[in-house]
C-alpha cells in the first residue's frame, strides 16, 4: 500500500532538480501565506465585519423603534441619526415592497448583512444591494405603507485594511518566489552544464576547456570530472601512439616473411603460409581500425539520407531495396557512420541475397533498419557477436574472410555517438539490425 502511494507521489513530482528545489522553497512560503490568510479572515476580518454589521443593524432597529414612538419628532429623529450615526435616511411611500435579491453568496459582506437582518426583520421586509454604489450600501426596510431607504457607508460594515493586508501578504511572497527562481537557476545551471559536457564527452566529441562553477559540491564534481576526462584522453592518446608503433613494428616482419616465402620451392606449403600471413595482416589492420575508430575525426553536420543512398548506389545491386526518409540531418562523424553502415550491408549481402534498408525519424531518435533473408543468428548469440574477434560456427560467421570485428566496429561507432544497436529476427526470415541514434 505504502509502496504504491510512494510511487504515485513520485510520478506527480517534477523530474528536474530545478523544479524540485523550487517546490521545496515555494511550497512552504505559499502554505504559510495561506494559513496566515485563513486565520486572519476567519478570526479577525470576518468576526470584525460581523460585529460592525451587527452594530449597524442594531442602530437601524433602534431608529425604527424610536421613529414609532409618537413622543419624538420624526424629522428630528431622522436628522439626529443622519448626523451622529452617519446614516443617510429617506422614507419612500410604496405600498408594494417587492424586490428580488442578487444572491451573491461568495461575498462575505452580503452573507453577514443578510444573516444579521434576518435575525431582526422578516425576510420579506428588507432588501439591500452592495454593488449599486461604489462606497455606499443601499439598504431598505419596509415600514407601514412604504419603506426606509438607508444609504450606509461601506466602511460601516467592513474593514478597509483587508485589501492592504492581502496586498502585503501576497506581494512579498511573489517577490520571494521570484528571487528564489533566480538563485535556483544560478545553482542548477552548473549541473546542467556539467551534464552537457559529460554527454558530449561520452559521444566522443571534442570539448573545450571545462571550467567548473557553482556551489562547492558541484564545483568539486566538475573538477573530478575534468580530471577523469583528461586521464581518459591521455590514456587514449597513449594507446593510439602505442598502436601506431605496433602497426609499424609488425608490418615489417610480415613483409619480410612474404619475401622469404617467394624462395620456397614447395608451392603448396608456400600457398598455405601466404594465406596465414594474409589473414594475420587483415586481422592486424581490422584490429587497429577497431581500437582507433572513435577518435580519428571530428563531428560535423551531414545529411544521413544522402549518405545511406550514396552507399547503396556504390553496391549497384538490384537485390538491395530501401525506404529512406528525405532530408534527415545528424551531427556526428560522417566517415565512421559510413563505415558502420558499410560493414552491416557487407554482412547482409554476404549471407543473404535480398537486403532491405529503412531510415525513419521520431521526436527523439533516428531509426536505421537493415534486414536480410540469410540464415540469421541464433537468439542466444545476439550479445556475443558484438564482442571483438568472436565467431560462431554456424550461420553467418563461418567464413575465413571474417575476423569477427564487423559487428564490433559497428557497435563501437554507434555507441560512441550516444546511440544503441540491437539484433532481432527480420521479416525476411533472416537477421534484422536496428540502429538508434539520438536526434
Amino acid at each position: 500500500m505504502f509502496y504504491g502511494l510512494s510511487k504515485f507521489v513520485k510520478e506527480l513530482l517534477p523530474k528536474r532538480l530545478f523544479y524540485r528545489a523550487l517546490l521545496i522553497v515555494a511550497v512552504p512560503v505559499l502554505v504559510l501565506q495561506l494559513v496566515i490568510t485563513i486565520v486572519f479572515f476567519d478570526s479577525l476580518w470576518i468576526k470584525t465585519n460581523k460585529g460592525m454589521t451587527k452594530a449597524l443593524v442594531n442602530e437601524i432597529n433602534t431608529f425604527i423603534k424610536v421613529y414609532n414612538d409618537e413622543i419624538y419628532d420624526k424629522e428630528e429623529i431622522t436628522n439626529l441619526f443622519s448626523v451622529y450615526q452617519n446614516l443617510n435616511i429617506e422614507f419612500v411611500e410604496d405600498e408594494v415592497f417587492n424586490y428580488s435579491f442578487d444572491e451573491r453568496w461568495f461575498s462575505p459582506i452580503d452573507r453577514t448583512l443578510r444573516r444579521e437582518l434576518k435575525s431582526r426583520f422578516d425576510t420579506n421586509n428588507f432588501w439591500f444591494n452592495t454593488t449599486n454604489y461604489k462606497e455606499l450600501i443601499d439598504l431598505r426596510i419596509k415600514y407601514q405603507n412604504g419603506y426606509f431607504k438607508f444609504l450606509v457607508p461601506r466602511d460601516r460594515v467592513t474593514s478597509s485594511s483587508a485589501r492592504i493586508f492581502a496586498l502585503w501578504i501576497t506581494v512579498p511572497a511573489i517577490i520571494m518566489v521570484f528571487i528564489s527562481l533566480i538563485f535556483l537557476k544560478n545553482q542548477t545551471r552548473p549541473i546542467t552544464n556539467l551534464a552537457k559536457v559529460a554527454e558530449k564527452f561520452g559521444k566522443g566529441e571534442e570539448i573545450d576547456e571545462f571550467k567548473p562553477s557553482g556551489a562547492a559540491e558541484i564545483r568539486q564534481a566538475g573538477y573530478e570530472f575534468d580530471r577523469m576526462r583528461k586521464r581518459i584522453v591521455r590514456h587514449l592518446t597513449q594507446r593510439s601512439e602505442m598502436l601506431s608503433g605496433i602497426s609499424h613494428d609488425l608490418r615489417t616482419p610480415l613483409t619480410r616473411m612474404k619475401l622469404q616465402i617467394a624462395f620456397i620451392k614447395d608451392n603448396e606449403l608456400a600457398s598455405k603460409l601466404t594465406d596465414d600471413i594474409n589473414e594475420m595482416e587483415k586481422m592486424l589492420n581490422e584490429y587497429l581500425q577497431f581500437t582507433s575508430s572513435s577518435f580519428l575525426e571530428k563531428n560535423e553536420k551531414f545529411n544521413l539520407s544522402n549518405l545511406i543512398e550514396s552507399i547503396i548506389k556504390k553496391y549497384n545491386n538490384n537485390n538491395i531495396s530501401s525506404n529512406l526518409s528525405s532530408e534527415i540531418f545528424i551531427n556526428g562523424r560522417k566517415n565512421l557512420i559510413k563505415r558502420c553502415i558499410n560493414n552491416l550491408i557487407d554482412n547482409a549481402i554476404k549471407y543473404g541475397n535480398k537486403v532491405n534498408i529503412e531510415l525513419n525519424k521520431s521526436a527523439n531518435n533516428f531509426f536505421i533498419k537493415i534486414e536480410d533473408n540469410g540464415p540469421g543468428i541464433p537468439e542466444e548469440e545476439y550479445e556475443n557477436v558484438f564482442k571483438p574477434f568472436y565467431k560462431i560456427d554456424k550461420g553467418r560467421a563461418d567464413s575465413k574472410s571474417s575476423v569477427g570485428l564487423g559487428l564490433s566496429i559497428a557497435s563501437d561507432i554507434i555507441r560512441s555517438h550516444g546511440g544503441n544497436i540491437k539484433l532481432e529476427k527480420s521479416a525476411l526470415e533472416g537477421l534484422c539490425v536496428k540502429i538508434f541514434l539520438p536526434v
